[in-house]
């Protein structure tokens, strides 16, 4: 069973949807396993967070079953379509909430789907035929989550607040600390600002979420966190296999020769080569000021997605190839740079006069070489894998 789009910006959550209606499952019904899957970022009608989830239900009484999802969805899922609220940061155009439900029987996960899912725009039109479905738009992203194919999985677990809670979120900075320093669990923290990352900001029902490379400890910081003396009390909780830091939604790594740099409004930076341009954004960090020191003729390997307008949104980079910095030499006398008479007459020194042969004295530039940078933890795509996790992935990036 998948589900999508019951949110907005004025509020709401899928994942907390999608635990009220497993937590109401009848009897008969077994959870196997619950995802969380983020999809193509470029969407024309994504969600708030982009992400679908899907839960793997066993039952020897499906007509049941659907009767219940039925009844929920008319009761406490279609009242959410409509939902719309202008976002305040960005001129991308907000779409009403388009709820979307479905359920296969005896699916088998679809590799080459799901992959479309991340790199293209996907339409109702290409969806494959589920046994069941219900709603619009938010029938892509669940069905994508149903066809997620797990081969590369981390985990995710959330707590979601008392419906009266409102304001600050409080969270037990101990267990926070504890969570930040133990194994297993990754970006709970931006090491640059020193911000904590597990609660989000803005209207949201959910307390925290902790990503974790394993089951054990995503259940070990879920535990540690709503049983912290400092934590608020939470409605509920649960963990997801997810598809976050697997680096599904890229390809391999591009290498170009640098033709043209142009530093764009708002201190973006766009290199071109001759087959591609490169946007670099100025949140990516060191990724932004090491394309700003690029140069006509140096060559860069790198990976991220392709957006619409065709350009490459880098999220992984590396240098490959640096030319050199050419200059006039020095006047031997004077100190001084020499420069230029014409074409093929020599050079000049302003100050005494003297003329030598025409000449360039090239040194080397110091830039990262042969090491891979990423922006920092958060200016990342929830798909992005952290370099710092593993040096053999950054071997075979």
């Amino acid at each position: 069973m998948g589900l999508d789009d019951t949110d907005s910006l004025q509020g709401g959550c899928t994942t907390e949807v999608f635990f009220q209606l497993l937590e109401q499952l009848p009897e008969h019904v077994e959870v196997l396993h619950t995802r969380l899957v983020r999809l193509w970022p470029f969407a024309q009608q994504r969600t708030r967070g982009n992400a679908a989830v899907a839960a793997e239900l066993k039952t020897e009484n499906t007509t049941a079953l659907l009767k219940f999802l039925n009844d929920f969805w008319m009761r406490c899922i279609l009242p959410l379509k409509g939902e719309v609220q202008p976002s305040e940061h960005s001129e991308r155009p907000q779409y009403p909430s388009d709820p979307g439900m479905v359920w296969f029987e005896d699916v088998k996960p679809d590799a080459e789907f799901y992959r479309k899912g991340l790199t293209t725009e996907i339409y109702e039109k290409d969806l494959p035929a589920a046994t069941k479905s219900w709603g619009g738009h938010g029938k892509i992203g669940a069905t994508l989550a149903v066809h997620w194919p797990a081969k590369r999985s981390t985990y995710e677990a959330i707590a979601w607040r008392v419906s009266e809670n409102n304001g600050e979120r409080r969270l037990d900075k101990e267990a926070i600390k504890f969570i930040d320093e133990m194994d297993g669990t990754f970006l709970c923290r931006d090491q640059r600002s020193g911000s904590s990352m597990v609660a989000p900001r803005g209207k949201s029902p959910v307390l925290f979420g902790v990503r974790a490379w394993n089951k054990q400890a995503a259940e070990e910081a879920l535990q540690r966190l709503i049983t912290g003396a400092g934590t608020e009390p939470v409605a509920g909780c649960m963990v997801f296999e997810t598809n976050q830091a697997t680096n599904d939604h890229l390809d391999t790594a591009m290498e170009a020769r640098i033709e043209e740099i142009e530093i764009l409004k708002g201190g973006h930076t766009l290199l071109h080569s001759s087959e591609d341009r490169f946007l670099a954004f100025k949140e990516t960090g060191e990724i932004s000021t090491t394309c700003q020191r690029l140069q006509p003729g140096d060559i860069i390997q790198c990976k991220g997605m392709r957006a619409p307008d065709e350009s490459i949104h880098v999220e992984f980079l590396q240098i490959r190839h640096l030319v050199p910095k050419r200059r006039r030499p020095l006047c031997p006398t004077c100190d001084k740079a020499l420069t230029s008479m014409g074409k093929n007459q020599g050079l000049r020194c302003k100050k005494c006069g003297l003329k030598v042969k025409d000449a360039w004295e090239e040194t080397q530039r110091t830039l990262p070489m042969n090491r891979w940078i990423q922006p920092p933890p958060s200016s990342r795509r929830h798909l992005a894998k952290p370099l710092d996790e593993s040096q053999e992935w950054q071997n075979n990036l």
